[in-house]
């Protein structure tokens, strides 16, 4: 009996385990298979962290990046995490002084930029750009006692404008005066508080600061920009996939509902102008 008894553990215990290799059996090819599907993901688009796509805007942009506690809100943001969404991948955001995000871009600290940059030749020469996610104007903003009615009046005044921005040319066209401070929204406040006699800036940016209680005023908009999204030269497949992406968003009007949540407006149109 004692025996039966010995010989019936012995046969319980290999079951057993038997068992528990099965079960490690299944489930080891399942968890290489999601880290070989992550790592192809990474390979593919070439992205720094596996899985995830990191990004960076300036959180000093209202209302496309601005702060909200501790991380940034706003139209370019949640462009970017719509895309990574789109790619399967975490939307990872990095907050940096404008000035220096396309050179960050450009020596691979971020996947890309989603700031609002315009394109422009010289950025060009660092970095490659998407297909355009909105488009916006640079425009002339005063004080309403102003004696700056248009870009006429602009010749030999103080015109502040955005460190980095594409605005330092612009206003180079009417003056060798141009402050150049951290972000555009500092330059109009310090504008309404009767600093600098002019400010050029993104229309939608400065329409925002009006509505938030800054006492300035539109004397004429400049023209028309497309704005952006910048990748590594050396990364065609993310670019390609980026603006697959960003095609897929305007089919189905998700590209607008964001511009009209964020902005107010869908801006996502192309304007007659650059037809």
């Amino acid at each position: 009996m004692r025996k039966l008894k010995i010989t019936l553990f012995f046969v319980l215990s290999i079951m057993v385990l038997a068992a528990c290799g099965s079960k490690e059996s299944t489930t080891e090819p399942n968890e290489s298979s999601s880290s070989s599907d992550s790592e192809n993901t990474s390979s593919e688009y070439g992205l720094i962290e596996e899985g995830k796509l990191i990004f960076a805007a300036s959180g000093e942009f209202k209302p496309f990046s601005y702060m909200e506690g501790n991380k940034m809100i706003g139209y370019d943001i949640a462009v970017a995490e719509a895309i990574a969404e789109k790619l399967g991948l975490e939307a990872v955001q990095q907050k940096a002084k404008f000035s220096g995000i396309v050179t960050g871009v450009n020596e691979g600290r971020y996947d890309i930029a989603v700031a609002s940059h315009t394109i422009t030749e010289e950025r060009l020469e660092k970095v490659n750009f998407s297909e355009a996610y909105y488009y916006s104007g640079p425009v002339i903003y005063t004080r309403p006692d102003s004696d700056i009615q248009s870009a006429d009046d602009l010749n030999g005044k103080e015109i502040s404008v955005s460190r980095g921005s594409t605005y330092v040319e612009i206003a180079g066209e009417y003056t060798n005066n141009i402050p150049q401070v951290d972000s555009d929204v500092v330059a109009l406040q310090s504008l309404a508080k009767g600093h600098h006699d002019a400010v050029i800036t993104d229309d939608i940016t400065g329409q925002t600061a009006i509505q938030n209680g800054l006492e300035i005023e539109n004397r004429g908009q400049l023209g028309v920009s497309e704005q952006a999204i910048a990748v590594n030269k050396e990364n065609d497949a993310l670019l390609e996939a980026i603006n697959q992406a960003l095609q897929e968003l305007k089919d189905s009007g998700e590209l607008a509902k964001l511009a009209e949540k964020w902005i107010g407006v869908d801006i996502t149109q192309e304007p007659e102008e650059l037809e």
